[in-house]
């Protein structure tokens, strides 16, 4: 059984937390950013917000790098698509 993109990010959205669509839109608004300015940005508590982030590194949509001590989370191509596929529906 083949399902499109689409159909695919509708499951995916159902089954994240709430937090995840917040952490998302802010990463879209305001590009890459440290988990400190994140976790203020999206109004996610930083104990959840490094739930979220592992969630959505695991499904791709957003990438994890460390510059000295701390982690600058961004957006990935799929997690442009994921927002605009999410947007559009």
């Amino acid at each position: 059984m083949t399902s499109t993109l689409a159909e695919y990010f509708s499951g995916v959205q159902h089954r994240l937390p709430g937090e995840a669509e917040r952490v998302l839109r802010a990463l879209d608004n305001q590009g890459s950013m440290n988990k400190e300015d994140l976790s203020l940005t999206s109004n996610v508590k930083r104990a959840v917000l490094d739930h979220v982030v592992m969630q959505l590194y695991a499904l791709g949509l957003v990438e994890v790098a460390t510059e000295g001590k701390s982690k600058i989370c961004s957006l990935t191509r799929l997690g442009y698509d994921f927002i605009s596929i999410s947007n559009a529906g």
